[in-house]
């Protein structure tokens, strides 16, 4: 099938248009979700094929999870049964991935990099400001602190203060100088075409899913975790364009806000961790991702917007 000249195919829907399951909407809805991430996949050159190997084994990872919280016994028929995956391939992947305790290796971290950490504390750290309250751009690269040395150290005590800059550098982030570092960028945006720019997109986009998906079954709206959003259509391109502006400035007052009380309650979390208690060590096993995004698109049709000249806003 072609598509008409000046026009685009459209993915099929999975529902039945009589009397669609749940898990035939679902499946739609999952075709929306998949569309931008494919666009990604088709100009990496990565066949489709190579996805469902990668889509089977998580599968059988989340499947191999789900089974142990549910306190099922984890078995190749039990996995056969909740993937579809035939017994055999569930076999050959659980032979080729099992750790020598009999379990499957535990999900990539995703934590931020040292690189990140390092560059969020030194445009959010009040003691890298100068007295105006602007970031210091410029530090000197040894030394107490304010120095790249000290701050180094102070987000990272696992990696040396030479390979973190070395690694800001490979990003284009700060400029190296005989004696000092000079910071380039605002935000932590690694090129687009560097793994970290992947690896950033990927565990941002993790959290956002395992957010909506949290929420979809949460029993009550207490349980709900914060994700929302804005969304308006029928803007010039030049209002879309300001009010990105309008979105950067204000994750700018976010992200300040956010990592200062964050650094508080890890601060307090420590006091409390040093103090006698009969709360078990475990109880600081808790991770959290507070992100922004701003998505703006040319609409692919007009028609949609002919009878709507006034635009909306949800």
């Amino acid at each position: 099938m072609t598509a008409p000249s000046g026009g685009r195919l459209y993915f099929p829907k999975m529902t039945d248009p009589i009397s669609p399951t749940p898990a035939e909407q679902a499946l739609d809805d999952v075709a929306v979700m998949l569309a931008p991430l494919v666009r990604w996949l088709l100009v990496q050159g990565i066949p489709l094929n190579a996805l469902v190997r990668t889509l089977r084994g998580v599968y059988l990872s989340e499947a191999h999870d789900d089974l142990g919280r549910r306190g099922r016994r984890v078995t190749d028929s039990a996995l056969s049964v909740l993937t579809g995956v035939h017994r055999k391939e569930v076999r050959a992947y659980m032979e080729a991935h099992h750790e020598p305790t009999g379990v499957l290796p535990s999900a990539p971290r995703l934590a931020p990099t040292p690189a990140a950490t390092l560059f969020t504390q030194w445009i959010t750290d009040p003691d890298y400001r100068m007295l105006a309250g602007e970031v210091r751009r410029q530090l000197p690269r040894h030394g107490p602190a304010p120095s790249f040395e000290a701050l180094a150290r102070e987000a990272s005590r696992d990696v040396h203060p030479r390979t973190l800059l070395e690694e800001l550098e490979r990003l284009e982030l700060v400029e190296v100088q005989p004696e000092q570092v000079r910071l380039l960028s605002d935000r932590f945006v690694p090129p687009v075409h560097d793994p970290a720019a992947v690896r950033t997109m990927a565990v941002n986009v993790a959290d956002h899913i395992a957010a909506a998906v949290h929420n979809l079954r949460a029993d009550t709206p207490a349980q709900r975790q914060l994700e929302q959003s804005v969304y308006a259509d029928g803007l010039s391109a030049e209002s879309a364009a300001q009010l990105g502006e309008v979105a950067r400035a204000l994750w700018g007052v976010a992200l300040e806000g956010m990592v200062r009380e964050a650094r508080a309650r890890l601060a307090l979390d420590a006091g409390r961790g040093q103090q006698p208690t009969s709360a078990p060590s475990e109880d600081r096993n808790t991770r959290v991702r507070f992100g922004i995004y701003y998505h703006l698109e040319v609409s692919k049709s007009t028609t949609s917007n002919a009878s709507n000249t006034s635009g909306r806003t949800e």
